[in-house]
């Protein structure tokens, strides 16, 4: 069991398509203890999603938008386990007008909703967590990711966001590693048929991303990226942190198609 004993908070869970569900069954399967989070109207949508879980677990409130949510949902989880083990962070927006062209146009209050929810709320929620973590040994934070390495077609200012997400990866896995032994580790994830991707008009410029991947690529597959997360959730990387992580079928180290169809 992988994950025997663990206790764990995800985000990020919404529909069963999501990488934060598969995350939370793969982790439960592997005797983890699980929290999820929801907020607003999709508080009630996560709850009744966590019911198809294995062991259908909590969901608590956090909105990050609102920084008296991180403090209640520490209290929350203080009270719960007094420690915490691992933290997944699935957590990502960007308004209409930051993607599909808008790089140019977007006007700055949209621009900041986008990085405050998809790069601060990592740094945001590892403040929250991080006297939990220190109490079960320094634990592991484990955030989704988008290789922000080149700029994709309609990604935009989601693109950037996810640029900062890596970067604040860094800057988290220095201090928090130093202070406390925490490992803050990224999984660059393939192109899935997430909610995330249905919000992007563009998302049809991936669909050949399976011909540059030697090991192929499913899109409606989220698996593969749940089982990654929980690798690096467990005490098998014990050395690893500050690192990003590709499951993408190895497109990322491809130059060009290598296959016809």
């Amino acid at each position: 069991m992988l994950l025997e004993g663990k206790r764990l908070l995800v985000t990020g869970v919404l529909t069963e398509a999501s990488i934060a569900f598969g995350v939370a069954r793969h982790a439960q399967e592997q005797g983890a203890e699980v929290v999820l989070t929801g907020f607003g109207r999709g508080l009630r949508i996560t709850e009744r999603v966590a019911g198809r879980l294995p062991d259908p677990p909590d969901v608590l409130e956090l909105d990050v938008s609102v920084p008296e949510h991180f403090e209640r949902l520490s209290g929350e989880l203080d009270a719960r386990w007094g420690a915490l083990d691992g933290v997944v962070h699935a957590i990502g927006f960007a308004p209409p007008s930051t993607l599909d062209g808008g790089f140019l146009d977007a006007p700055w209050e949209d621009v900041a909703t986008a990085l405050q929810i998809s790069t601060y709320s990592l740094p945001a929620l590892a403040r929250a967590t991080a006297p939990l973590l220190a109490k079960a040994g320094g634990g592991s934070i484990v955030g989704l990711d988008f290789d922000a390495q080149v700029a994709w077609p309609a990604y935009d200012w989601m693109g950037v966001a996810k640029a900062g997400l890596e970067s604040a990866c860094r800057y988290l896995a220095r201090d928090l590693g130093a202070q406390q032994q925490t490992r803050v580790n990224l999984v660059a994830a393939g192109p899935l048929k997430t909610v995330a991707a249905k919000s992007i008009q563009g998302f049809d410029a991936f669909a050949g991303w399976h011909r540059r991947a030697p090991l192929g690529w499913d899109f409606s597959d989220p698996e593969p990226v749940a089982r990654v997360v929980c690798c690096l959730l467990s005490d098998w990387m014990p050395a690893v942190t500050g690192e990003i992580i590709h499951c993408d079928g190895g497109t990322h180290a491809m130059g060009g198609d290598i296959r016809t169809e």
